[in-house]
């Protein structure tokens, strides 16, 4: 007999192709988030917002720290420390919001803005750095730091234009999808998180060169595409889609 989380590939196709699911019913429920619960989540938010600004984030990695970006960062700790001591950050609030998942529940307008920014964030600096490396092939030259600077905010507010408006996963004015849509944004999160740190590195060891770029270029798609098939098929943390039906809590 297959393990409950197995889903049979009977119902793959109903499940997004999911190798995997979990079931609500077998999730344990918690009444409260341990404080070292909360301050785990916290640091997750801290990043969100201290890389929203686009071109400053570029120059940060680029040319390393200055008191300007030192200075944001004392405002995103001290904004981000109110709104979690205020129960106002996913992840850190005193109890879980999202209990039943079959449940249509209003989402939160801090749960709202805060996935909100960091849809932006994943969508806008990945397809930035396509666009520049595509550049830098076609036309021989790095353009990425005008690129950013001209297009991050104009593609940043497309993406919050669509979460005011309840059309992004975890973003919409009910919680009643939660089981299947966090498992796109981890996914998501996952495929960018681990694309971008590699993509920085080849851009600091490698030099600028047109072979050197589309080797860049195919290393940083072909990890966004490895890593959100895994995700597709729930195979990373919290891509699994999550049966509704029962008690469950959402991180």
């Amino acid at each position: 007999m297959l393990p409950r989380s197995i889903l049979p590939p009977s119902y793959e196709q109903v499940h997004g192709h999911a190798r995997r699911i979990e079931l609500a019913s077998d999730r344990l429920i918690r009444e409260r988030n341990k404080v070292r619960y909360r301050l785990a989540h916290w640091p997750i938010w801290i990043f969100v917002f201290f890389i929203a600004p686009g071109p400053m984030t570029f120059s940060l990695f680029a040319h390393g720290f200055t008191w300007k970006r030192a200075a944001w960062l004392g405002v995103v700790l001290v904004g981000t420390g109110i709104a979690g001591l205020c129960g106002k950050l996913p992840g850190v609030e005193p109890r879980p919001y999202i209990i039943r998942f079959t449940e249509d529940r209003p989402n939160p307008l801090y749960r709202r803005i805060c996935y909100t920014l960091a849809w932006s964030e994943a969508v806008t600096f990945a397809l930035l750095n396509i666009a520049g490396l595509a550049t830098a092939i076609v036309t021989g030259h790095w353009r990425l730091r005008q690129m950013y600077e001209a297009a991050y905010f104009p593609i940043a507010a497309s993406i919050w234009v669509l979460g005011a408006s309840g059309q992004l996963p975890r973003v919409k004015r009910s919680t009643k999808g939660e089981g299947h849509e966090r498992r796109y944004f981890y996914g998501s999160v996952w495929a960018v998180s681990v694309a971008q740190p590699v993509l920085w590195i080849l851009w600091k060891v490698l030099p600028e060169t047109r072979s050197t770029d589309g080797f860049k270029l195919a290393v940083f798609i072909g990890i966004l595409a490895w890593v959100g098939n895994r995700a597709r098929l729930g195979l990373l943390p919290r891509t699994r889609p999550i049966v509704p039906g029962e008690l469950a809590v959402s991180d």
